[in-house]
């Protein structure tokens, strides 16, 4: 009774606005006296959890996120692709969603793709005959390939909470991020199709255009270079990933300083500044959701949502989907990071228990995060997308249902039912079994 309680505390306080953290210690709090935990205990517990060489790799990653926006990097990753993929009718869509996704693959956060990318593409796409509703939606929905092609900063957090390797997780999360990085390009591509004020454009872009406005072009070669040097070295297992997050860091500064010469002193100053208070509200999290999920655990309560998941169905397909309709749920009233930090300690012990592997329950866990970070009423990225695209929110809810209907429901549907595509990469390359 006094779980239900808290949980009920924990979705009340977050509707009415109070911050995640304070939400989360709200919670506890109640779980505290109803239940008489010894705070003495569950506060040495949660500081110990967060000792951890692991999460160094999420300031690392932000900070090379924001880099990677202010020092023109993103831009030289937008005409790269554009070159290869901008000649066709709504081929700019599909250079959105393809750039969101290298993009991701070096930063390991949505929220700085689309940030990045966002900014870069959400003009050219009005002006190329896109409505700014289907602009905005399309790059929130593409953004999220951030947490899905690795590196990622919510598998990193999955692994970190789960106890499980971060490479494999990692790689959970790869051939899911392909598959949704293809159905949004096709569904984009029909659009255009469909509508007459999408215009065909050149497949090449202007310095000007991507951000770089400089009298000598300098290529692209350092921008492609870095998610090469990144992954390649996590994969190769030169570099553990908050060794590879450092690189990206030390990667991008010179880079933006030196070549593209879009970074300057006090860019950089600002960048750490944002990304040491981003960090800081997670640390807070991170360490409140420790104590919370220690609660819960001692309270039972991942079996007893077995209980009642086997009470309407012993059929796993079906315990399957109820599942992912809760994840949706939850992450329609919550952000990623903390959808993340609810759902891992108290549904992974609930799938493994019907079987479903630690790494395959990655891959099911951020594509439903992904849904509901553009699903109202909380939707973050959803509305972040509408505010760079400049763009009302009423006219991005039929495109963003589309795109869930098309690309992202079929997507979730895949990766639940059919194992081996979040498990593939990891059985091969790490011998995971």
């Amino acid at each position: 009774m006094e779980v239900g309680i808290a949980i009920i505390v924990l979705i009340v306080v977050m509707v009415i606005g109070v911050p995640v953290p304070f939400a989360f210690l709200a919670s506890s709090a109640y779980l505290i006296f109803a239940c008489g935990y010894d705070p003495s205990f569950l506060i040495p517990y949660g500081y110990s959890q967060m000792d951890s060489v692991i999460l160094l790799a999420i300031p690392l990653f932000i900070m090379a996120g924001g880099i990677m926006d202010k020092g023109g990097i993103g831009g030289k990753l937008v005409g790269t692709v554009q070159k290869f993929v901008g000649g066709i009718k709504g081929g700019l869509g599909v250079v959105t969603v393809v750039s969101c996704a290298i993009f991701g693959a070096v930063s390991g956060s949505a929220a700085a793709t689309l940030s990045c990318i966002g900014t870069i593409m959400a003009p050219r796409l009005k002006e190329n005959g896109y409505s700014a509703g289907f602009a905005a939606s399309l790059i929130a929905s593409s953004s999220i390939l951030g947490i899905l092609i690795p590196p990622s900063l919510t598998m990193i957090l999955y692994s970190w909470i789960g106890n499980q390797s971060v490479l494999a997780t990692f790689l959970a999360g790869a051939v899911p991020g392909i598959i949704l990085m293809i159905f949004l390009s096709v569904i984009n591509l029909i659009v255009a199709r469909k509508d007459p004020n999408i215009k065909l454009i050149s497949n090449k872009m202007t310095s000007d255009e991507v951000g770089v406005p400089h009298k000598r072009e300098v290529g692209p070669m350092p921008a492609l270079l870095m998610p090469i040097i990144i992954l390649g070295s996590i994969y190769g297992g030169i570099l553990t990933p908050t060794e590879a997050a450092a690189v990206s860091v030390f990667y991008a500064i010179p880079v933006g300083l030196y070549i593209y010469k879009d970074l300057n002193a006090k860019v950089i100053k600002e960048t750490i500044v944002k990304s040491a208070v981003t960090t800081g509200v997670i640390m807070i999290m991170l360490f409140s959701v420790m104590i919370l999920s220690r609660m819960y655990v001692m309270e039972n309560l991942p079996q007893k949502i077995l209980t009642i998941l086997t009470s309407v169905s012993d059929n796993r397909i079906i315990i399957l989907i109820m599942i992912n309709i809760f994840m949706i749920i939850l992450g329609m009233l919550m952000d990623d990071v903390s959808a993340v930090l609810l759902a891992t300690p108290i549904l992974l012990p609930v799938v493994t228990s019907i079987g479903v592997s630690p790494i395959h329950f990655a891959g099911i866990l951020v594509v439903n995060i992904g849904i509901g970070c553009i699903t109202p009423p909380t939707a973050p990225l959803l509305y972040l997308g509408g505010r760079i695209a400049n763009a009302e929110v009423k006219d991005m809810l039929k495109s963003t249902m589309l795109l869930i209907l098309c690309a992202w429901l079929p997507t979730l549907i895949l990766v639940t039912f059919v194992p081996q595509i979040s498990t593939f990469l990891p059985d091969l390359l790490l011998g995971l079994k």
